[in-house]
C-alpha cells in the first residue's frame, strides 16, 4: 500500500519520521522536508515502517545514489546514498544531539567530523562480509531481511577489497565470505562454510591469507599466514583473521588521536583499556604512562589478546587478560584506576559495568562508541554517579551509512 507522506526529522538508524492517520511512520530513502509516496513494509501496534518509492518534492540535499544496488528493496548496506556528504554529516549530527538530549538530558552543539581517507564517501570499507546464496553467488543482505541482493561490485568497498574479485567467483557451500584489506597492502579472505559442507576454494589472488573459519575461534589456513598487519604511526599491529579493526582506513589513527587528547595520560598513571581488541589504545596509553605507570587491557576474544600481547611486547608496562568486562574487575582484583578507556560493542556498557567503573575513582573515563543511543543511555547512568560529560567528538567513520563513531570524555572527582 502506497501512502503520501510529508517527511519530518531524521531518526536513529537511517530513518526519517513522518505521520499518517495519527501514527508514526519511520521512512527510509527519504530526507527531511520531502513529500514522498511510500510503501508500507512493516506494521506494528505502535508504528509503521515504509520505503519512499517516489519523491514528489525533493530536498535540495538529494543526490542520485552512486550505487546501482541502492534503493527501496535493494541492498541494505547503505542508508544515505541519496543525500550529499555534507547533508549526511548534518543528519548524523542531529541524531547524536537528539539521542544525548532525549536519553541523557545533555545538550551537545558539536558536529560530525570527516575522517580522512574517503573524500567522496566511497572506497573506504576495508572489511566487507558478503553473504552467499544457495548457488554460491555473493551479495549483501537487504534491509531487515535475510534475502540476499547479488552484486558484482560494492562502491563503498576499498579498492584493495575489490581487487580480490570475490564477487565474480563462485562460493558454493559457503555461508559467508569476508574480504579484508590492510593499510600495509595485506589482503585476506575468510570463508565460513555451511554446516557439514566443504567449500571448493577458488583460485584467489589474495596476497596474505585465505582460510576457513571453522567456528569456535578455530580456523584452517588454506594459503599464506593467518593474520594481517595494520600500521598506525610507527607501530605495526597484527590482526588475526577477522578480528576487530576499524573498517575506515583513517579511523584507527583518528580515534587514537581523539582518545589520547581526551585521556591526557601522565607518566606513572594506572590506566585500564577495556574491550581492548588488539591493543590500539593500550599502545598509546602505555607509551604515555611510561615504565613507571601501567596499562591493563581486558578483551573477551583470546585471539585478540594474543595479538595485543605480541603487538605491545616492547612495552612491559602493558598487560592483557582475556575476560568479560562484566566480571573482569572483580576477577582480577581491580579496585582503582587513574584513567579508563572503554570501547564496547554496539550494545554499550550496561548499568552493571557503569556502576563498576564509577566505583574505581578514575578522574577521566574515555568512552568510544559506535552507537549514540546506547552511549547516551550509559552517560545518563554515569551522571547518576557524579560523572559529567566534559567533551564529545563525533566522526563520520562510515560514510553512506547511518553509523557514526563517538569519543566522549567523562570527568569526575575521586571517590
Amino acid at each position: 500500500m502506497a501512502i503520501e507522506l510529508t517527511v519530518g526529522p531524521v531518526a536513529h538508524g537511517g530513518w526519517c519520521v513522518a505521520r499518517h492517520d495519527g501514527r508514526v511512520v519511520f521512512v527510509r530513502h527519504a530526507l527531511p522536508g520531502e513529500r514522498v509516496l511510500a510503501e508500507i513494509t512493516e506494521e506494528t501496534t505502535r508504528f509503521l515502517r515504509a520505503d519512499a518509492v517516489e519523491i514528489l518534492d525533493p530536498s535540495p540535499d538529494r543526490v542520485t545514489p552512486p550505487c546501482p544496488f541502492a534503493g527501496p528493496g535493494r541492498c541494505g548496506g547503505c542508508d544515505w546514498q541519496h543525500a550529499s556528504l555534507d547533508a549526511q554529516r548534518l543528519l548524523k549530527t542531529a541524531v547524536v544531539a537528539e539521542q544525548l538530549g532525549r536519553l541523557a538530558g545533555i545538550e551537545w552543539k558539536g558536529v560530525v567530523e570527516e575522517v580522512p581517507g574517503a573524500p567522496d564517501g566511497l572506497g573506504w570499507r576495508t572489511r566487507v562480509q558478503f553473504a552467499v546464496d544457495r548457488d554460491g553467488v555473493l551479495g549483501l543482505r537487504r534491509h531487515r531481511s535475510h534475502d540476499i541482493e547479488p552484486i558484482d561490485a560494492c562502491l563503498i568497498a576499498h579498492p584493495e577489497v575489490e581487487n580480490v574479485g570475490a564477487e565474480v567467483m563462485n562460493w558454493r557451500n559457503a555461508s559467508s565470505v569476508e574480504v579484508i584489506a590492510s593499510n600495509t597492502g595485506d589482503q585476506a579472505v575468510v570463508i565460513a562454510p555451511r554446516p557439514r559442507r566443504t567449500v571448493a576454494v577458488p583460485d584467489i589472488d589474495a596476497s596474505v591469507a585465505v582460510f576457513v573459519d571453522e567456528g569456535g575461534g578455530r580456523s584452517r589456513v588454506v594459503h599464506g599466514r593467518n593474520h594481517l598487519v595494520e600500521r598506525v604511526g610507527e607501530r605495526d599491529f597484527q590482526v588475526t583473521g577477522s578480528g576487530f579493526w576499524q573498517v575506515h582506513p583513517g579511523a584507527a589513527e583518528t580515534l587514537l588521536g581523539a582518545v589520547m587528547e581526551f585521556a591526557a595520560p601522565r607518566p606513572g598513571e594506572w590506566a585500564l583499556d577495556l574491550y581492548c581488541g588488539v591493543g590500539l589504545f593500550a599502545a598509546g596509553l602505555a607509551e604515555a604512562v611510561g615504565p613507571e605507570g601501567a596499562v591493563f587491557g581486558v578483551e573477551s576474544e583470546s585471539v585478540a589478546v594474543r595479538d595485543a600481547e605480541r603487538n605491545l611486547r616492547d612495552l612491559p608496562q602493558a598487560r592483557f587478560a582475556r575476560g568479560r568486562v562484566e566480571n573482569a574487575l572483580d576477577r582480577f582484583g581491580i579496585e582503582r584506576a587513574d584513567l579508563v578507556v572503554v570501547d564496547p560493542p554496539r550494545a554499550g556498557l550496561g548499568r552493571e559495568v557503569v556502576e563498576q567503573l564509577a566505583a574505581l575513582g578514575a578522574t577521566r573515563i574515555v568512552y568510544v562508541s559506535c552507537d549514540p543511543a546506547t552511549m547516551a543511555r550509559d552517560l545518563a547512568w554515569f551522571g547518576d554517579r557524579s560523572y559529567r560529560l566534559a567533551d564529545l567528538r563525533a566522526f563520520d567513520a562510515f560514510p553512506m551509512t547511518h553509523h557514526v563513531e563517538c569519543v566522549a570524555l567523562l570527568t569526575g572527582e575521586t571517590i
